[in-house]
């Protein structure tokens, strides 16, 4: 029973992340045998296998960053015209998109 495997994951994301898991399992085997107290972490494997995970600093940090965009009065007011949107969000869309109207419109119709 020791040497039963797992069920493969079916979508590919999940696999990365168990076979990320696996060689971390991999690596921590190897050091159990060696003689050296301090076991190393494969730091990819790690990084792969938490990937996933949501990071609620770079979130905060990407938030931030659109948030000091300059939009133009214009461009708002094209975004609330033709896609028929709020001025907050229209306000919104531009700003994460470096304040080019092109762009957010872009993304809006490709997002519907």
């Amino acid at each position: 029973m020791a040497d039963e495997q797992p069920p493969v994951p079916a979508n590919a994301e999940d696999r990365k992340a168990a076979s990320a898991l696996a060689n971390l399992d991999d690596s921590h085997d190897d050091a159990g045998s060696s003689s050296s107290s301090a076991a190393p972490v494969d730091l990819a494997a790690l990084n792969k296998a938490t990937k996933g995970s949501s990071n609620v600093s770079a979130s905060a940090a990407s938030a931030a960053a659109y948030k000091n965009v300059k939009v133009d009065a214009a461009d708002v007011a094209l975004l609330v015209e033709e896609l028929e949107l709020p001025k907050p969000k229209a306000t919104e869309l531009l700003k994460r998109h470096e304040g080019d109207a092109v762009k957010a419109m872009r993304a809006y119709v490709a997002a519907a």
